[in-house]
C-alpha cells in the first residue's frame, strides 16, 4: 500500500488512472468491493488494473485484494463527502457491498459508474463528483457555442436545465 494511513471497513479507495480515477470500498483484510468488466469481456481488457472501471454496458461486482486492483497506480483513501452526507455504519458499509458480490448491473459512464456505486454504499446516495466535475466542462463549453451561434435563448434554457440535472 503507498500510503501511510490504512484504510479502514467502509472507507472508499480513490484509484488514479491515466484520465479517470476508479473507485472501491474497502472491506477488510486487504480486499476491496468494486464494479469492473464482466467474465465475458476480460478477453478485451488485459487485467482489471487497466481498466476505466468497465468498456461495456453491463458490469460486474467484484471483490479482489486492493494491491492487485491498484497495480502501478497511486491510489489513496477518499472520504470527502463525509462533509456533505452522513456515512452509513461501517458495518452495513461493507455487509451491503459484499452482498453485491458477483452480480451484474448497469453500467453508465456518466449516470452509473464506480463511483456511484461506491457512494451508495457508503452513503446511500449514487452521486459522482468526477463525472459531474468533467461534464460540467464540457457541457458548458458546448453550450457557451451554441448560445454565440444561435443568439440562443433555447440554448440558455438547455445549458440551464442540464445544470441542475447535473446537480443529483
Amino acid at each position: 500500500m503507498n500510503q501511510s494511513r490504512k484504510p479502514k471497513p467502509g472507507d472508499l479507495i480513490e484509484i488514479f488512472r491515466d484520465d479517470f480515477q476508479h473507485w472501491a470500498v474497502y472491506v477488510g483484510d486487504g480486499d476491496i468491493v468494486h464494479v469492473t468488466s464482466p467474465p465475458e469481456t476480460e478477453a478485451l481488457c488485459a487485467v482489471s488494473n487497466t481498466l476505466m472501471s468497465v468498456s461495456t454496458e453491463k458490469a460486474m461486482v467484484r471483490r479482489e485484494k486492493l494491491r492487485e486492483v491498484v497495480g502501478v497506480n497511486r491510489w489513496r483513501i477518499n472520504n470527502s463527502l463525509d462533509k456533505e452526507y452522513e456515512p452509513r455504519p461501517a458495518h452495513i458499509i461493507v455487509e451491503e457491498a459484499l452482498r453485491q458480490e458477483g452480480k451484474m448491473m448497469e453500467y453508465n459512464f456518466i449516470m452509473k459508474n464506480c463511483e456511484h456505486f461506491v457512494n451508495k454504499l457508503r452513503y446511500g446516495r449514487d452521486v459522482s463528483w468526477q463525472v459531474g466535475e468533467k461534464a460540467k466542462l464540457i457541457f458548458a463549453g458546448a453550450a457557451m457555442g451554441a448560445i454565440a451561434a444561435t443568439g440562443g435563448t433555447i440554448a440558455a434554457a438547455s445549458a440551464v436545465a442540464l445544470a441542475f440535472l447535473l446537480r443529483k
